[in-house]
């Protein structure tokens, strides 16, 4: 069991439970444990959104770093999809991002990247922890000329502004029309500046809402976590796409003309159903977790793909993707992974291969978002004894509930259980046609798991 790290990195309460000293130790620690093997100084990138506590968390971060011997580019506020490319691209060691995402702003949190742009691995994570309290931080101190060297580079985020252009302005210039404008919600958070850049750019006509972060407004009403406010935005201004990302920039979920919701599960099944047309998905095959909608895997099943669920956490999503060559995945959260481009979830990114297909199309969001039914979801908390909430796989009443629902549901339905992996809690969360007699049986099982494992 991990003592620090959860599954996205640490996220805590800024400056209380995520104080600089714990960050202090986490960053040498981690600096030690990423470039262990290399042979020189290593050089490590950190990018931080817009909370207020971002400058607190990147000075002891830096301080840790410098004091192991590594030195630090600094690359201000920019998405954590931008950390990643940039630490392949430059051939940094490692990096880091301070974000906690879609939490709101009192939270903080500490995510690295290794020097492939991609998410640490768990075993690297507890060895980073094993390291933290082992007594050796001492030992991993520079001196005189070891010391690191810290220096600004928030220009570097051009880079990244033009790893767009490269991949989309020929198809954009190409399809666009003047009639076609889109508006975007950048969350108060990392997008806020580099979105306006990057659809300025590629000459789409555009419109940025909630970019004018204050330290404490990021995700507050806003962004993919809230998106009433866009939806009215784009009915009322008669807006071809509404797009919302969140704090970190790495999510991205869409609204279409008409004011619906287009989650993570309908990007992926519009996107690799464009990929397949044009002969690039890969093994004709979309990865998503074991929380994606029924629909997707029908969607999948009636178009001759396969579809491979992961556990939940788009790190695993992109394990299953490196392990077999697959090249897209994702979440219903709007954390989609195109393998061919980033390895990790870009809220930027994935806006933009929606925008293409529409383009391409030239047909509305909601015409595309034909190709795939969602069936309703419920999900429900069951109350357990925390030394009980795994045992309900060895319980033979419980089990045999499940198996009875999934045998009336007869394909059209699904039921799934998991332990919360924080709290005294089981998840039960069925999917079927009827709305509320899902919600019925959910409630139902629940309240037997908590009977069964009180």
């Amino acid at each position: 069991m991990r003592k620090y790290f959860g599954t996205d990195g640490i996220r805590r309460i800024a400056n209380t439970e995520l104080s600089p000293e714990l960050v202090y130790r986490v960053a040498k620690a981690g600096a030690y444990v990423l470039s262990k093997h290399t042979d020189h100084s290593p050089t490590i990138l950190i990018g931080r959104d817009t909370r207020i506590s971002g400058t607190l968390i990147e000075s002891a971060m830096t301080a840790g770093f410098l004091s192991y011997g590594a030195n630090v580019k600094s690359l201000g506020v920019i998405p954590t999809p931008a950390v990643a490319y940039l630490t392949k691209k430059l051939k940094a060691d490692a990096s880091v991002v301070i974000s906690a995402s879609h939490n709101t702003y009192e939270f903080n949190g500490v995510k690295y990247f290794s020097n492939q742009g991609m998410k640490i691995p768990d075993d690297i994570e507890e060895e980073i922890e094993d390291v933290m309290d082992s007594g050796k931080l001492d030992e991993l101190t520079a001196v005189n000329e070891k010391i690191g060297i810290a220096e600004r580079s928030e220009e570097l985020i051009d880079e990244y502004v033009y790893f767009f252009r490269k991949h989309f302005e020929e198809d954009i210039e190409k399809y666009n029309r003047d009639d076609f404008k889109v508006v975007i919600d950048t969350a108060n958070g990392a997008t806020y500046q580099v979105a306006e850049k990057v659809f300025k750019t590629l000459n789409i006509n555009h419109k940025i809402i909630n970019n004018a972060p204050n330290g404490i407004n990021i995700n507050k009403g806003c962004g993919s976590t809230h998106l009433d406010m866009l939806k009215k935005y784009v009915v009322e201004n008669g807006y071809n796409l509404g797009i919302a990302y969140d704090g970190d920039g790495d999510r991205c979920l869409l609204v279409d003309e008409k004011g619906e919701e287009i989650d993570g599960d309908k990007i992926l099944a519009i996107v690799s159903n464009y990929m397949k047309e044009k002969g690039n998905l890969k093994k004709d095959t979309v990865v998503a977790t074991v929380m994606s909608n029924l629909g997707l895997a029908k969607y999948a099943e009636e178009n001759s793909l396969n579809f491979v669920r992961t556990k939940v956490g788009d790190r695993y999503v992109l394990e299953e993707m490196l392990k077999n060559g697959y090249n897209i995945g994702g979440e219903q959260s709007g954390h989609v992974i195109f393998l061919d481009y980033n390895p990790t979830g870009d809220g930027i990114l994935t806006s933009l291969m929606f925008i293409r297909v529409l383009l391409e199309k030239n047909v509305s969001a909601t015409e595309l978002e034909k190709i795939i039914k969602i069936y309703p979801q419920v999900l429900v908390n069951a109350k357990v004894a925390s030394d009980k909430k795994y045992d309900f796989e060895k319980d033979a009443v419980i089990r045999s509930e499940m198996e009875a629902l999934e045998k009336e549901f007869s394909g059209n339905g699904r039921v799934l259980i998991r332990p919360s992996g924080t709290e005294p809690l089981v998840r039960v969360m069925i999917e079927g046609a009827d709305q509320e007699y899902i919600t019925q049986k959910a409630k139902a099982l629940a309240e037997l798991i908590e009977l069964r494992l009180k």
